[in-house]
């Protein structure tokens, strides 16, 4: 197995996770085409199925998440209703422990699903770069374009026509290299990213402009549909592209197949969202858990057909790994819900506490004191909220009265406190 070096991304993060990414490429295709089927499409579906068995933990943990969720709602909600218009620090610290009691005692971390999100936003961008320069990763299918590529370079004016094509604006610098030279490696690299985003007509004009190639064009991309044909699709072409080109030929049914993928985008992302376990969805009287509780519900509604366009204006090959993607956290949620359902939840918070207690008492804080911090907290939020407040004109008042000896103060009260200081400047000025 071979490999480009110089069209591979150096982009930060995402060239390395591509780099890696296209490793796992090479290894699946090489296998397929060893069993006679050498199909990019084909690849592309077990990548996804590898990629997503790699990642099941943390896939796993997220759905899990996602699901004791749903459970734990009813619980946070009424937290945040019994701490409601407190804004004081030890309404706040209270409410700020029982919630994480919460989340503990179902064994979930809040930043739960957060962390499987980050992860694989790198390996979709890397993935796009992957399928977007397949010969840069894959080297069999370098190796489909390497025969005409050296015959091209020592035609003349070979490389400048390429230079012409509409997507080699890109290879710009590349071109302008002092390593292009017509027998460098770094040439033929060059002249096979730009072929690679060649169109059928620029295809043609090779053929037009140096006849004796013309065997060699045919038989390039007679190889090259062969690797990127799945089920009458081009995984190197978008479906945008296609729909243009089948408008322009006039085959009007190449439309319908090539918005397959977008349609099956929909759907499969549609049917993942109803698998995934939603909150309860009673209103409560917390405006911003209301609020985004809607955010979460347009979002649901947005996120297949954002899914659908990208799909369409994408390559194929990236709509292929969306669908398969969406297919198998299908199947690992329908399992995941399955397991849960059949969890004793009361055994999993009877072990999650106890993993708490010991948690907090490695910390030096027993389960005990933690519940009365929070009852004192309370209740001595609820005292201070149901006491009058005096005002100012109010106390010096009070004050002026006990100094008089006006009032019989109760202990501790201010007409008390005010009576205690008469006594003892009394004391003191005999």
């Amino acid at each position: 197995m071979t490999s480009l070096l110089l069209t591979k991304s150096t982009t930060f993060i995402i060239g390395p996770v591509a780099t890696i990414m296209g490793y796992i490429m090479e290894g699946i295709f090489w296998a397929l085409d060893k069993i006679g089927i050498p199909s990019v499409g084909f690849a592309i579906i077990l990548f996804t199925i590898v990629i997503y068995l790699l990642m099941s933990p943390l896939t796993i943990k997220q759905q899990k998440f996602s699901k004791l969720s749903a459970k734990m709602n009813p619980e946070l909600q009424a937290i945040q209703a019994k701490y409601k218009g407190r804004k004081d620090n030890d309404s706040m610290m209270a409410m700020q422990q029982e919630t994480s009691a919460v989340y503990a005692k179902y064994g979930v971390s809040p930043s739960g699903s957060c962390l499987q999100l980050v992860i694989q936003m790198p390996i979709l961008f890397a993935l796009y770069r992957v399928i977007n320069a397949m010969p840069a990763y894959v080297g069999k299918i370098k190796e489909a374009f390497s025969p005409l590529v050296t015959n091209l370079l020592n035609q003349e004016g070979g490389s400048e026509l390429v230079q012409t094509f509409t997507n080699s604006a890109q290879f710009k610098n590349q071109f302008s290299n002092e390593l292009f030279t017509s027998n460098s490696e770094y040439a033929k690299n060059t002249i096979i990213d730009a072929l690679n985003k060649a169109s059928t007509a620029e295809w043609n004009s090779i053929s037009e402009t140096f006849s004796n190639l013309s065997v060699d064009v045919s038989n390039t991309l007679q190889t090259l549909d062969q690797y990127n044909s799945f089920l009458g699709l081009n995984i190197a072409n978008s479906p945008s592209f296609m729909v243009k080109e089948a408008l322009a030929s006039g085959q009007y049914l190449l439309i319908g197949a090539a918005l397959i993928l977008p349609i099956l985008s929909v759907l499969t992302q549609w049917f993942n969202i109803k698998l995934m376990p939603q909150a309860a969805g009673a209103a409560t009287d917390d405006d911003k858990a209301n609020a985004m509780a809607s955010s979460m519900k347009t979002m649901n509604k947005i996120m297949p057909l954002m899914s659908a366009y990208f799909c369409y204006i994408l390559p194929a090959g990236m709509g292929l790994y969306w669908v398969a993607g969406a297919v198998v956290r299908s199947v690992m949620q329908i399992v995941i819900n399955k397991h849960i359902d059949k969890i004793d939840i009361q055994e999993v918070i009877k072990n999650n506490s106890e993993k708490y207690k010991k948690k907090l008492e490695k910390q030096g804080v027993t389960s005990n004191k933690l519940n009365n911090y929070a009852r004192m907290n309370t209740k001595s939020v609820d005292n201070q909220s149901s006491k009058p407040q005096l005002s100012q004109n109010e106390k010096e008042d009070a004050y002026k009265k006990a100094m008089e000896g006006k009032t019989s103060a109760k202990p501790g009260s201010l007409s008390d406190k005010a009576n205690l200081v008469k006594k003892y400047n009394e004391n003191n000025n005999k």
